[in-house]
């Protein structure tokens, strides 16, 4: 390929990016402006025009569906193969890393990465045996506090408590964590981006080695890294300037998980000669919908700006309803999917996005009663379910012994008579003799304080796993895969369930045997390990995404977060209301409301050519009645971008007239802020404001007990105290 044919499907903006001479730089790329054709070009124009080794490469993204799409891309552009090349996610590359360098990371060549499941289940355990209290010291906020930890290069040794009583448990459960996973070969997703860090850091020759090799490093999605990815990156190309990175400050939503924002900031900082590239022509969204984009991200102070623009016309204008409650804001959505569908338009083509997943009930229910099919992502993937798993930790028990949570999740399932004290003997002797479970259930067979019944029964499972890993030596992958899952009794303990359930787990372990056989087992003669070892890797790396799968004829269902990264020809964006879109607890911190807006940008840059939004002035949500005022990210958007789809005041449903009668005899009740009130539910509270008039006055009452709320006078009862 020529290099004119390689530039030629370019805009101006994308070819200077493509083309530009090798020093560091930021790819500033704005929602559908082409971000990932330009990192694959540029890597195409590093192979083709400038001559350099396709070994050479090195390109990170964050999940294994792009890596895949950027590797078939980058295939068919330059017509050869991309094997060569390390193009994965930020776990992939790290993992590969560490099985490449074990010894020298101090871990065992056959170390297994436990996915999020599998660590709560050791977090979990852990503080059973510490004789912790679960309902004072969470396992999920333990795991939460050593990730984050982890997340900032953060070992417990590293960390003070600074005689702290919640820091010093913390770090307790954190250096007994970090112990447990050291003896039994045991990694977590964060332990590998961390555990990759210091394999470098901490290896002058072999950080030496993988600078030279990686002539260029690609980074796509840059505004979300977190800080150990960060300055992995760093120390592979601060003596180089060869860093290129793809992102936008205004679609950074992941602060809750790590991600930092002002990575994007540090760049600039840390790379001087360092060029910036704006990509700001859209390619997906009409101008009204981009317009309305660009005034509601202007908001934000703490963004470097740019302006999104497309060449494709205004196209209609963005739909605003007022609900009176979340019932008939479904009800409206469903009615206009309902016309789509009507005028010969498949629902894949269609997204409903909502800020929290408890917010999917009601529109689930209202398709379910139209007929219409429907998917909500955010559910379980393959790897994830609990069959899957357990298949999975025969297999990983059978490769390493010392894998503690696969000998917890199988030692009794399917059902073989070895009950909880036997275990709990087991955990004890572990804990005590700093050893893994598998050497103290051998101990406590050797010890002769067990039942006959007991010891028949700890022994049966020993030997299963032995006479698995002994029969499945010479078999391929799928052979093994099988095997276990007939001769573990999981396939028979399945077709017991005589429901659908039942028949779902066994066609899913069917699916594991595919899964196997159709495995693609990269052949790296570094790694040394065997093609099990690389398929249970593969398995708990792909459980660790939570990435949507191809639409079919589905209308989707989607949180705003899920929703990313992907587009929609009509999008319906509800309930934007103060205290759920933005979040509550966004509402009196500033770094928090600019992502609850980035959020937003995101949700209303999914849509391709229609854009509904909704909010109700009536909601009830986990279990109580609010009546919440319009999000500010309405006010935010420009009038003249936006047609309301009805006239509030035209609304008649049954009731209304008598309570619009009693809202238009309080309209000369005027409240005054600071004057007292009292509600039968909410108690004693004090007058900040009212708005409004008429059916539609409301008034702001901090209440005693119950904190700040907007209620409408026509239902509110107040009493003047």
């Amino acid at each position: 390929m020529d290099v004119t044919s390689l530039l030629e499907s370019l805009n101006d903006a994308q070819r200077q990016a493509v083309s530009a001479p090798p020093h560091a730089m930021l790819v500033l790329a704005g929602a559908g402006s082409g971000k990932t054709r330009v990192l694959v070009h540029r890597i195409a124009w590093k192979i083709q025009v400038e001559g350099v080794s396709p070994h050479s490469i090195l390109a990170v993204t964050f999940t294994n569906k792009a890596a895949m799409e950027m590797r078939g891309r980058i295939e068919s552009l330059l017509e050869i193969s991309a094997g060569s090349m390390w193009i994965g996610t930020f776990h992939g590359i790290a993992h590969r890393l560490l099985r490449r360098h074990a010894q020298q990371a101090g871990l065992s060549e056959t170390f297994q990465v436990m996915d999020s499941d599998d660590q709560l289940r050791v977090i979990k355990r852990l503080l059973k045996s510490l004789e912790v209290d679960e309902k004072k010291w969470l396992p999920k906020q333990v795991q939460g506090f050593i990730n984050k930890q982890k997340d900032e290069g953060l070992r417990a040794a590293h960390i003070a408590d600074n005689g702290d009583f919640y820091q010093k448990n913390m770090l307790r459960f954190y250096r007994e964590y970090e112990e447990i996973c050291n003896r039994s070969s045991l990694v977590d997703f964060a332990e590998l981006l961390l555990r990759a860090h210091e394999l470098l850091r901490d290896n002058a020759d072999l950080l030496k080695h993988y600078q030279n090799r990686f002539r260029q490093v690609h980074v796509d999605e840059f505004q979300d890294t977190n800080t150990i990815q960060y300055a992995w990156l760093r120390l592979l190309t601060e003596d180089r300037d060869n860093l290129f990175v793809v992102g936008d400050d205004d679609q950074s939503i992941y602060g809750w998980r790590g991600a930092k924002i002002e990575n994007i900031h540090k760049f600039q900082q840390h790379y001087p000669n360092h060029q910036v590239i704006k990509l700001e022509q859209n390619y997906r969204s009409t101008g009204h919908i981009l317009n309305a984009a660009n005034q509601l991200i202007a908001h934000n102070e703490y963004r470097m700006g740019k302006q999104l623009w497309t060449d494709s016309g205004s196209g209609e204008l963005i739909s605003l309803y007022t609900a009176f409650n979340e019932q008939d804001e479904a009800f409206f959505v469903v009615e206009q999917i309902k016309k789509w569908r009507e005028e010969g338009k498949i629902g894949q083509d269609v997204a409903i996005l909502y800020r929290s997943n408890a917010q999917s009930r009601l529109f689930e229910e209202r398709l379910m009663t139209a007929g219409i099919p429907y998917r909500v992502y955010g559910g379980l993937r393959f790897f994830e379910r609990a069959e899957i798993k357990n298949a999975l930790a025969y297999l990983r028990l059978m490769s390493n012994r010392h894998d503690d949570p696969s000998f917890e999740r199988v030692i009794n399932f399917p059902t073989r008579g070895i009950g909880l004290k036997t275990l709990d003997e087991i955990r004890e002797l572990a804990r005590t003799q700093k050893q893994s479970l598998w050497h103290s259930a051998i101990a406590l067979l050797n010890q002769n304080t067990m039942s006959a019944r007991a010891v028949n029964a700890l022994n049966g499972f020993l030997l299963l796993i032995k006479s698995l890993a002994d029969t499945a030596e010479s078999l391929p992958l799928h052979e093994k895969v099988k095997l276990v899952i007939e001769q573990s009794g999981l396939l028979a303990e399945y077709k017991k369930e005589k429901d659908d359930t039942g028949e779902a787990r066994v066609e899913n372990l069917e699916e594991l045997v595919n899964a196997a056989r159709l495995f693609d087992y990269p052949m790296d003669a570094e790694l040394n390990l065997s093609e099990l070892d690389m398929f249970l890797a593969h398995a708990s790396l792909e459980a660790g995404e939570n990435q949507v799968g191809d639409g079919t004829d589905f209308v989707q269902l989607m949180t705003l977060h899920t929703a990313k990264g992907l587009e929609f020809k009509k999008v319906f964006l509800v309930g934007l209301e103060e205290g759920l879109f933005p979040s509550e607890q966004s509402l009196y911190n500033p770094e928090r409301l600019e992502e609850e807006r980035r959020l937003c940008y995101v949700g209303i840059t999914r849509a391709m050519e229609q854009l509904f939004i909704s909010h109700a002035e009536l909601r009830r949500l986990y279990g109580q009645e609010n009546y919440p005022k319009p999000s500010r990210f309405l006010r935010e958007i420009p009038g003249e971008l936006m047609q309301e789809v009805r006239v509030r005041a035209q609304i008649v449903r049954p009731g209304t007239v008598a309570k619009a009668k009693v809202a238009d005899s309080l309209k000369n009740n005027t409240y005054k802020a600071g004057q007292k009130v009292s509600h039968a539910k909410f108690g004693a509270g004090i007058v900040l404001q009212t708005e409004g008039e008429g059916s539609q006055e409301k008034i702001q009452v901090n209440f005693k007990t119950e904190g700040i709320k907007w209620l409408m006078l026509a239902y509110a009862k107040l009493e003047v105290v």
